[in-house]
């Protein structure tokens, strides 16, 4: 069995958990890494790890000395990434995003996520999303992956600047949010 089909077959048994029934498109891999400032040394804060696709593409686009810090919920999932993704930069953090200012206490250069707000209560949702406000330096982004546009007014809520684009037209479609915290 190929390992787009395990991962299908791990993502949906665990749907509610992981919020999606495939790894996320090569396209969101790149465009969800386009504000990752590359010119100098870096934290960034990845939610919903899952297999590590998108954490590949982040370490892509960081230099030698900067760190990564994904969060997982699910153990098996960190298994797998700590056993196939060998790099010093990465910290697996096998923890809900809910608890980010645990393990990291900023500045972070970056949030990158891919985690099923939809299943969240509201408060859940919103505290995450003013935690990772929280502990972005002034200027930088908080980006996430979603399936629904439905989540977007959250994000307004919090941060001082955000967009949504659509990524593809498969179905089910997949949008990005680009949420900026401003310069003060």
């Amino acid at each position: 069995m190929n390992q787009k089909l395990k991962t299908s077959i791990a993502f949906a048994k665990k749907l509610f958990t992981t919020g999606a029934i495939s790894e996320t498109s090569r396209a969101v891999e790149i465009e969800i890494c386009k504000f990752i400032p590359t010119d100098r040394d870096v934290v960034i804060v990845e939610y919903g790890m899952g297999h590590g696709n998108i954490t590949r593409e982040i370490l892509k686009n960081i230099t030698p000395n900067s760190k990564v810090y994904a969060f997982e919920v699910m153990e098996d999932f960190c298994e797998h990434v700590r056993n196939t993704i060998k790099d010093d930069r990465l910290i697996v953090v096998n923890d809900g995003a809910e608890n980010v200012k645990n393990h990291v206490k900023g500045p972070v250069h970056g949030v990158i996520a891919s985690i099923p707000f939809s299943f969240f209560s509201k408060e859940k949702a919103l505290g995450i999303i003013q935690d990772s406000y929280d502990i972005l330096e002034d200027g930088m982004y908080y980006n996430q992956a979603l399936y629904t546009k439905h989540n977007f007014k959250k994000f307004q809520q919090i941060f001082d600047d955000c967009t949504m684009r659509k990524i593809s037209s498969k179905i089910p479609a997949e949008y990005l949010y680009d949420c900026r915290k401003v310069v003060r």
